[in-house]
Parts: C-alpha cells; structure tokens; sequence
C-alpha cells in the first residue's frame, strides 16, 4: 500500500507542480471550450486524455518501445499549440462541433504518456508490481487534472460572468495565449 501511496503522490505532482507546465497548458486548451454546466463533458474529456496517456506510459515502461526523449520534448509542446489552434476557429460550441477535442485528447495523450515513460521506468523496480505502480501513478495523474480542470472552469465562470466577455472572446483569448507559450517551447525544444 506504501508503493501506492508513492506512485499515486508521483502522478499528483506529474500535473501539479510547475515543471508540468506543457500538461497544465494542453489541458487549458482542452477545457478552455466548455463551461461549468458542461464539467461531465470536460470530465469524459479529462479521462480520454489520461486513457492514451496510460496506454503509452505502460508500454513504454514494459519496453515494447521506446521514443527518442528529444522528439518526445518537441512534440509535447506542439500537441498544445496545435490544440490551441483548433480553438481559435470554433465559431460555436456545440457538442458536434466541439467533438474533435476528444481524439486530441486520446490521440496527444499518447505523446504525453511519453514524456514520462523513462522518468517512471527507473522507478519502478523489477521487484515491484508495474500494475499497481502505473495505476497509482494514473490515479494521482487524473486526479491533479481534476483540480487543474476545476480550477479553470471556476475561473472561466467568474470572467464571462463579471466581465461579460463572451465565450468565443474567452477562449480566442486563453487559446491565443496558450498557442504563443506552447509555439515557443516547440522552438525551444527543437531537436537539432
């Protein structure tokens, strides 16, 4: 149960501290296109990112392959802008209309779930259980983005609410935002 605790702590920590600023930021631009009353929907979307990102952390640790960490550095960032872009052209947000955000989320978890693979590879020691370690480890994942989620959403509430800024406004803004950040960590990250 200690082993648990240990990895579910690591997850956590995956999404909240500041090192995890490219998680943070992909999953602003996934959420940013709901609002509050729409939380199961950015729940379901939540998931589907921390589905893909499981899929590829696991094989990654169980080494059926592995990915150059510089690539895997690059493209995070370019999952986020790419994502922001998409934002930037939604005229209205409708189910439908809104619904490719849940491939970006399965499909760019994938890539996420690499940035970690060799992080959490070491951790795990061949004695330990690479089930119960990768469980935790998602639970405190999903859990951290829940927060970061709700946080968001709050915070989106309170400025279309107060400042009666219109959701297309709302989301051109923090994507607009969020799309610079991300276009400079690509660069930054460039593998040469």
């Amino acid at each position: 149960m200690q082993d648990f605790w240990f990895y579910l702590k690591i997850g956590w920590e995956h999404i909240m501290s500041w090192d995890a600023l490219d998680h943070q930021l992909f999953i602003a631009v996934l959420s940013v296109i709901y609002l509050l009353k729409e939380w199961k929907k950015v729940l379901v979307l939540v998931t589907a990112f921390t589905i893909g990102h499981s899929v590829t952390l696991a094989l990654s640790v169980l080494d059926v392959f592995r990915f150059p960490d510089k690539w895997v550095e690059f493209l995070i960032p370019c999952t986020i802008f790419i994502t922001a872009f998409t934002n930037l052209f939604q005229k209205e947000f409708s189910s439908r209309s809104v619904r490719i955000n849940y491939f970006l989320a399965l499909f760019f978890g994938l890539i996420h779930g690499m940035g970690f693979a060799n992080t959490i590879r070491m951790m795990l020691a061949s004695d330990q259980s690479i089930g119960t370690g990768l469980l935790a480890f998602n639970i405190g994942l999903e859990l951290g983005q829940l927060v970061v989620v709700a946080i968001l959403m709050i915070f989106s509430h309170f400025i279309l609410n107060t400042f009666k800024v219109t959701r297309r406004e709302w989301v051109i803004f923090l994507s607009a935002g969020v799309f610079s950040i991300a276009l400079k960590m690509a660069f930054e990250r460039f593998p040469y």
